[in-house]
């Protein structure tokens, strides 16, 4: 049979901080080489599945640019479809920006059904996780569902920020509520959806003339499918799976791929994360530098008397002599200057932190214990003033520069933007 995936990646992500300002959330690095845009993409490769469509909105550069023709994960093929990447467009008919993820999918329905695919397999483009689409596609085949959801157990005090369901012994889902105050259950909606072509094309336009409806699968779509009596299944996956929509949920999807037993192996061949690689020289550690359970990508550079313990070094990253980076995440071609101290802080790409600096703190709390306001962060094409302090929880925002400082303390909960206008950067 023949599947077609369609990727939602226009998210936002606004819960990301300044992480998101300039990018789309699928578009934002994760693990050192990746952007989370592929993982969904290298799952579909790797379950077989060579025809991709990539619905884009929000600042959809980046991600267009990093997706190309699709040459890193094989999908510049046009006889088996490829990769193809949508636009919101204006058109005779109405068309515009998308209102929710139905409406996206709506909108580009007429080249969705374009060959003709049996099913469609409408996935997130902003999860990370490494799952084989072919056994869901089986499953939904053997139990002659209209769709299948795949689902996830999740601890119960994290059950109000997913669309919750229960379902029966044979795994057909009786009830389904998005994001519950008072959750039903512990089994959670992945967005991960399998519809056959011809009901995706009925519900899809049912709930396009529904003036009352928000347009999306988990608000509208499924709940009415559901108390129509409808086949739907909801296919129970057991591996690694996180939704990094969040800046906590981020750090510690970092964190988890620095356990001794990590729960998604980046090292697993038989699954390779497939990603837009840059030609950088090796990774370079000097005398008397020291590495410790982490993740250093190809162009970093260690001098003398850096330290990095329980972290994830992005290509290019530079820490001079003395500076010390504890359970944090460094992007792309940031510079840690002497004697500096990073601890449990998130720096975006091209970040400049002066002599003596302090961003973040590690604090008493355990990993597991770590919220959003734990965590310092720093924007892209950012300064950090030597000897300022970025305290746990303070933010400063996108291309900062000296003169936007008024002290050299950025406190927690604050957040220290740039004043120049946007044509001065």
């Amino acid at each position: 049979m023949k599947t077609r995936a369609v990727i939602m990646a226009g998210g936002a992500g606004s819960r990301l901080s300044v992480l998101t300002v300039k990018r789309a959330k699928p578009a934002v690095p994760f693990g050192g080489k990746y952007r989370i845009i592929d993982f969904p993409l290298s799952n579909c490769v790797n379950s077989g599945i060579f025809d991709v469509m990539v619905l884009v909105q929000y600042r959809p550069h980046s991600l267009v640019q990093h997706i190309g023709a699709g040459g890193p994960w094989d999908l510049n093929r046009d006889f088996t479809g490829g990769v193809r990447i949508y636009t919101p467009y204006r058109g005779r008919y109405g068309a515009d920006w998308y209102l929710g993820t139905a409406d996206a999918v709506q909108q580009n329905f007429t080249f969705i059904k374009q060959n003709k695919p049996d099913q469609v397999l409408i996935l997130s483009g902003d999860h990370i996780y490494a799952m084989d689409y072919d056994a869901l596609l089986t499953f939904h085949r053997d139990h002659q569902a209209e769709v299948t959801m795949a689902s996830i157990r999740v601890s119960l005090s994290e059950a109000s920020r997913f669309g919750i369901l229960t379902t029966d012994r044979d795994y057909r889902v009786t009830r389904f509520v998005e994001k519950p105050a008072d959750p039903p259950s512990d089994l959670a909606n992945m967005g991960v959806y399998v519809f056959d072509t011809d009901v995706l094309d009925k519900v899809l336009w049912e709930d396009h003339l529904r003036p009352d409806s928000s347009h999306d699968f988990g608000k509208d779509i499924l709940p009415r499918m559901i108390a129509a009596g409808r086949r739907v299944f909801a296919y129970p996956y057991t591996g690694y799976w996180v939704d990094v929509g969040t800046l906590d949920s981020y750090w510690r999807a970092h964190m988890d791929l620095l356990k001794d037993k990590p729960p998604l192996n980046l090292n697993d061949r038989s699954w390779v994360i497939h990603t837009r690689t840059e030609e950088r020289a090796p990774v370079r550690i000097l005398a008397g530098a020291a590495v410790e359970n982490s993740l250093l990508c190809d162009g970093c550079l260690l001098e003398a008397g850096a330290r990095v313990e329980r972290s994830v070094l992005s290509p290019g990253v530079v820490v001079r002599a003395g500076a010390v980076i504890r359970e944090s995440v460094i992007l792309t071609d940031s510079e840690i200057g002497p004697n500096a101290r990073i601890e449990r802080a998130v720096l975006d790409k091209r970040v400049q932190v002066g002599e003596g600096a302090r961003v973040g703190a590690l604090g008493a709390a355990s990993v597991e214990a770590v919220a959003a306001s734990d965590l310092a962060v720093v924007g892209k094409n950012s300064l950090v003033p030597a000897q300022a302090v970025i305290e746990p929880g303070g933010t400063v925002g996108n291309d900062v520069i000296l003169s936007d400082y008024p002290d050299l303390t950025v406190k927690s909960n604050e957040i220290l933007e740039t004043k120049r206008q946007p044509y001065e950067i």
